[in-house]
């Protein structure tokens, strides 16, 4: 008698319990940061692309957006329950990958594309990383722990030893990207110095006439190389594939839609913005031959090897798979 009275409050709660387990699918939060790195997102929040892939699917899926600044706080929000999909650089990807290891397996989702990485200065003494001093402050979004701080680390460490990898870090001031390029093209402030993504980059560059390039990120990755990526736990993937699969598919979607209209998707990067970046200089970087709007990753693992080396990451990965998921999209990532 009691075996069955067990059962049956077993059986109930298991009924209580499906309602909640289906409402899990269904529902998707987006943390993206500020450039067109995030244009596959934008064509996707903008053309209602994950609303069109879940439909077909059957399903009504929920999508929000939140805008985030730096890959700490993307990654405290993923670590939260805050978001489902991050978007920040594979260097914060791969610090969470490594602290989830074994508990929530963290893993990447997709790229978002290649795009060349400008370490900009208005400092007409710097003409390499070697020449910054103790006067000079480099604005990047995440000290230590964002892409551009990562890359500037390895760059570091080919210049000067792993044992000086993070030499730079000093000099480094946290700041999001539109303030750091409002700081440079005006001048005026401390920060003369900002390691930024597209298109940032390119408006201090055409903005202040002492502003040059002193770093590309393909240069110290060795080539064209996926530098922002999205990521998510392992669980929510398992537990929602039908809202997972409308989401990958939509980027899919979007990276066509991209490539086949470029001036439309400027216009959606505008419009999704608010952005008043010059027309003309965002169709140039979209049309770049330097950049490609891709969901596999590329050429990311020089980054992983390096972190595992200096000790910014305990678990070493033997290849992209390991830090990304073992979804079709991603095949021959690197």
């Amino acid at each position: 008698m009691l075996s069955r009275n067990i059962l049956r409050r077993l059986a109930l709660a298991a009924l209580i319990a499906l309602p909640l387990a289906a409402q899990a699918e269904g529902r998707i939060r987006i943390a993206e940061q500020f450039g067109i790195v995030y244009l596959l997102l934008d064509v996707a929040k903008d053309q209602g692309l994950i609303q069109k892939a879940g439909k077909a699917r059957g399903l009504d899926v929920q999508v929000e957006f939140v805008e985030l600044s730096g890959g700490a706080a993307v990654n405290e929000a993923l670590l939260s329950g805050g978001i489902d999909i991050a978007g920040a650089g594979v260097g914060p990807l791969l610090t969470l990958w490594d602290r989830t290891y074994g508990k929530q397996n963290v893993r990447g989702v997709a790229s978002l594309g290649n795009f060349p990485y400008y370490l900009v200065s208005t400092n007409p003494a710097v003409k390499s990383i070697a020449d910054f001093s103790d006067k000079d402050r480099i604005a990047t979004p995440a000290v230590g722990v964002s892409v551009q701080s990562r890359i500037l680390q390895l760059a570091s460490a080919k210049l000067w030893g792993d044992a000086a990898y993070n030499r730079l870090d000093r000099l480094q001031v946290a700041l999001p990207h539109p303030e750091a390029t409002a700081a440079l093209s005006k001048g005026g402030t401390e920060i003369n110095a900002h390691f930024g993504n597209p298109p940032f980059q390119e408006q201090t560059l055409a903005a202040n006439p002492q502003a040059h390039v002193v770093l590309s990120s393909y240069e110290v990755l060795g080539g064209p190389a996926s530098a922002t990526v999205l990521y998510a736990t392992e669980k929510f993937r398992r537990d929602n594939p039908r809202t997972y699969q409308a989401f990958v598919e939509a980027l899919s979607e979007a990276a066509r839609r991209v490539k086949a209209d470029p001036e439309k998707a400027a216009d959606i990067y505008l419009r999704t913005n608010k952005s008043k970046v010059d027309r003309a200089l965002l169709l140039k970087i979209i049309k770049s031959p330097e950049v490609e709007f891709k969901l596999t990753p590329q050429n990311t693992f020089a980054l992983a090897d390096f972190m595992h080396r200096v000790g910014a990451i305990k678990n070493k990965p033997a290849s992209v798979r390991d830090y990304f998921f073992d979804d079709a999209h991603l095949a021959g990532g690197s």
